[in-house]
């Protein structure tokens, strides 16, 4: 083995990297040394005292060596997060997709691997990520170009560009055209969750890539494969929901049921938590997938009033400010305002102000080299009991008007269909 930093030999930097692995209050691959003077002022925190970065150096390595401080600590707490509290003991965890992850090719290099090492158990995305990712299932081109180019040139040669990705317009036409053959099948007449939806779809996905002989190269088909359940909180909005929508005109019965998605992205979180599991939220962005992904929560207390705390760990990689008052930047302990957050873990909470084209693919190096595979939960499959389950639970202590809580909460202005013997076991 060679050494990797400066004048180090390989044995000290083994020692060093096994300390570091064990001790994540060993930074830099220092551990904590505290002299008389300083021990009162810096007891808690750790020495900074970093090695130089050498050429065989891991990611993974990386992250624990240098990434040590602002955003690259966030990144660095981020993975201890994910390594050392959410996947351990077969924890859910729920990854939200927003942003163009999928053509800039993050589905196939990041996204597949995590799901298939088991570390990926249910998912909230934009429509768009999703139909994107047929592109790469159905071995259509894209190309890495540039931002600066010339949009009217583009257009007028049918080329279209996302950012610094570019690919021709015959691709969208062409994966229409796919979507729109596959749900005129019989199985897809009638009223689904996009969960159900986009397992279907993933079927024909993964059939027509064995038919191109391509492997892990759609995020749907391998979803399909690993019985992970694939949500859409805005069905409508985007080019998969434009032709769902357009083939309503010729009378096809498909419709989303969003009510069924609600309650059953709430029964996947009330199963981890009512077996003792934790639940965990990595959220890539913002948007409506991180709601709808958060908002299980306050479904299972405020709305089914059922007793619970909130989602345990939260980790976001996001650009958003939270100033600006919108969900996409609202930090985890504003979460723990509308019982989204355990306020018990928020400590654990982390955000990344760091894009995550640049985030996931360090996290994702991170998780494999220090985390073993496992065993896929295969909800997808579970989902008729799982939706029973919290639907028992709901049917036995909720209730039409408003619910008591152990929540200090100020009483509504209007006091219409409010019984005051309302007891939480009726």
């Amino acid at each position: 083995m060679h050494a990797f930093y400066g004048g180090q030999d390989a044995r000290r930097y083994r020692q060093l990297r096994d300390a570091l692995r064990k001790n994540p209050f060993a930074i830099g691959g220092d551990s904590v040394k505290i002299s008389p003077m300083s021990n009162k002022k810096f007891a808690a925190y750790p020495r900074l005292n970093p090695f130089g970065i050498g050429k065989k150096i891991s990611a993974a390595d990386l992250i624990d060596q240098a990434f040590l401080a602002y955003n690259g600590g966030r990144v660095r707490e981020a993975a201890k997060l994910l390594t050392e509290k959410m996947l351990p003991n077969d924890g859910f965890i729920g990854v939200s997709l927003t942003g163009a992850l999928t053509p800039a090719g993050l589905g196939k290099s990041c996204l597949i691997p995590l799901m298939k090492a088991g570390f990926v158990d249910w998912i909230v995305s934009t429509g768009a990520n999703l139909y994107h990712d047929l592109h790469y299932g159905l071995d259509m081109e894209l190309y890495a170009g540039s931002p600066f180019l010339n949009d009217v040139e583009l257009h007028r040669d049918g080329v279209i560009r996302i950012y610094d990705v570019l690919f021709d317009y015959h691709v969208l036409l062409d994966t229409d055209a796919f979507v729109r053959e596959v749900i005129s099948g019989p199985e897809f007449q009638r009223p689904m969750g996009t969960d159900e939806f986009h397992y279907l779809l993933g079927r024909y996905v993964a059939e027509r890539g064995k038919k191109l002989r391509l492997s892990d190269s759609s995020v749907l088909a391998t979803a399909y494969e690993c019985g992970i359940p694939v949500f859409t909180s805005s069905p409508g909005d985007s080019s998969i929901g434009m032709n769902v929508a357009a083939m309503s005109l010729r009378d096809s019965k498909l419709m989303f049921d969003v009510n069924r998605d609600v309650n059953q992205t709430a029964a996947i979180v009330y199963e981890a938590k009512s077996t003792g599991h934790t639940s965990s939220v990595f959220i890539l962005g913002g948007g409506s997938p991180k709601n709808f992904m958060l908002q299980t929560e306050p479904q299972i207390q405020e709305v089914m009033g059922i007793q619970e705390k909130g989602h345990d760990y939260f980790l976001q990689c996001t650009d958003a400010r939270p100033d600006t008052g919108g969900l996409s930047g609202a930090t985890p302990a504003e979460a723990v305002s509308w019982g989204k957050v355990d306020p018990d873990t928020l400590p654990d909470c982390v955000v990344a102000y760091v894009d995550s084209t640049i985030a996931l693919p360090l996290l994702t190096a991170y998780c494999l080299s220090r985390v073993k595979p496992r065993r896929p939960k295969r909800l997808f499959e579970r989902r008729d009991e799982l939706l029973e389950k919290v639907k028992a639970k709901y049917l036995k202590i909720g209730t039409v008007t408003k619910i008591k809580t152990s929540r200090k909460i100020a009483k509504r202005s209007s006091g219409i269909g409010v019984n005051k013997t309302l007891d939480r076991d009726r």
